[in-house]
Order: structure tokens, then sequence, then C-alpha cells
């Protein structure tokens, strides 16, 4: 299943996409037109708004290209993000392979939905860099999960990309600042159920492209730190919770990396696709805050 969230008349609202058509959740009884909180309800909920939304009337149904796409997750209560995660990525950065992940945290204002600008913070920096990366829904709490249990707490998967402000990534140990000026991350377009892929989602191949050129190529597989391995040392720390995002780590290929650096600037524009799951396209536009 295939779930989105929508602007619906001035509100947020949900939908569950067959192709080229979209069932609103409003439509269908008994459940909540919020996707935090049908990922609250459970595999349980999952299952049976995915049954009551294949027997939705085609009178409800509207269609993708008429809507306005948002986050699928508008609120999410926690986005961590696992750094260093690919080894040649790693190794791209002068790093060696860490035998346990970086880990930070971002915070809502630093994202953005599907379709909509990233922001580069141009008073501030002219070095956003660009993260195509893999995200894991939580879909149950999770807390001392063993990573043998892990992949049952996974809801279903999104893009996500982890626009970084490089010279505030580096001003300290510390990744936060580089990693939250407003709209600088994207999130979207929808979730994947976990059904639809593979276990852990590996080995899917991860692509970023900037104006239609290829930048990052690799696969999930590549992953340090797999799927469930994630989940289990993140909940060994901290509870995880229904609609939490992780975001898995980015391959190799970043800007700052490439010779000549490659950052964002407006007039660009930005694509994250991992397959099966879709592409997360962004224009690029200068933060007017600056």
């Amino acid at each position: 299943m295939r779930l989105l969230s929508f602007a619906d008349a001035g509100r947020v609202a949900l939908g569950v996409r067959f192709g080229d058509q979209v069932v609103p959740v409003s439509a269908l009884s008994g459940f909540p037109d919020d996707a935090l909180a049908v990922l609250q309800g459970g595999p349980e909920m999952l299952a049976r708004l995915q049954d009551a939304a294949k027997a939705a009337p085609a009178a409800t149904h509207r269609a993708l290209s008429g809507l306005k796409l948002l986050m699928p997750i508008a609120r999410p209560g926690k986005v961590v993000c696992i750094g260093l995660n690919y080894a040649l990525h790693a190794k791209e950065g002068g790093n060696p392979i860490p035998d346990y992940p970086a880990v930070f945290l971002r915070v809502q204002t630093s994202l953005t939905g599907p379709g909509e600008p990233m922001l580069r913070p141009k008073g501030a920096s002219e070095k956003l860099d660009y993260e195509a990366e893999l995200a894991i829904i939580v879909g149950r709490t999770a807390r001392k999960v063993s990573e043998a249990e892990a992949l049952d707490y996974v809801a279903g998967y999104s893009l996500f990309n982890d626009g970084s402000v490089r010279d505030y990534q580096r001003k300290s140990t510390q990744w936060t600042m580089g990693k939250n000026f407003d709209r600088t991350g994207s999130f979207g377009p929808e979730i994947v159920t976990a059904d639809e892929l593979p276990p852990g989602a590996a080995p899917l191949r991860i692509t970023a492209r900037v104006d239609g050129q290829t930048v990052q190529d690799s696969t999930t597989g590549d992953m340090i730190f797999s799927v469930a391995r994630c989940i289990a040392i993140l909940s060994e720390v901290m509870t995880l919770e229904p609609g939490d995002v992780i975001a898995t780590g980015t391959p190799s290929g970043v800007g700052y990396a490439r010779k000549p650096p490659l950052f964002l600037a407006p007039g660009m524009t930005m694509e994250v696709e991992v397959e099966g799951i879709g592409v997360l396209r962004n224009s690029i536009a200068d933060d007017p805050a600056f």
C-alpha cells in the first residue's frame, strides 16, 4: 500500500494511491484522516485500510495529477538520522568505517515536502549539499528490540534528502547546526508499506540526480548498518514510536567530496530515487529570511 498526504481545502488529508488514482481516507468510514493516527493504529489498521481503499467506489477516486502533495507525515514525532552508513561515503570524507553509527536528530522545521523548494541560507552559507537516503517509517512502539525482531516494527519506507549546510556542519564535532537550517531537507512523497518491498528494503538501487545528472548511484544493500541493525541500536537508547522517521544515511557522490565541489543553488532541481519507492523531487531557492 502507498500512503500519501495532500492539501485539501486548507487542511492536510490522507490518501491511498493506486497507480494514478488516489482514494481519500475521508471517503472511508472508520479511519482517521491522518497518517500519524493511522500508523498509531498498528499493522491491523493498515491492513484494514488497504482492504477498504481497494473496495472504494470509483466515484471517490481523485486524480493524482490534480493533488498538491505534502510530506507524508506532517509532524513526525522524531526524525533520527544515521551518518556515515555507506562505506564509500565514509571513505570519500576521509573517515574510518565506523563500528557504531553516527546519530543525530533533525527538527520538523528543517524539512519540506515533495515539489517544494529546499532553501539555501545564502546569507549564512552557500554550501548546501544533497544526501539521497532511504527513510524507515516506524510502525510499532519499539524499546530494546533485537535485530532479529526489528523488521516487525517497520510500517514502511519513504525517501529523504538530508540537505546539509556543510560549513555549519563542520563548526563543531556535533552536526546539529549544519543539518537543521529551515527547509534544507526534504521528505516524501509517500510511504510504501513494508510488504511491498524486500525484507529490510535491501538491496534496492538508490540514486540522486542534480538537473538530471546522476551524482549518487548505489544500493541499500551496501549500508554498513542495515535497517534491522539501525532499529536495534536506536531502540536500545530511545523509545521509537509509530510515525517516527529514521533516515538511514547516504551513499558516496555527495557534493562536497566532488572535484570541483557541487553545491545546490537556486534554479537547480534535485531528485532522490529508491527502486520500488519512487522519486522525491525538489527545486532549490534562497531562503528569503537571509
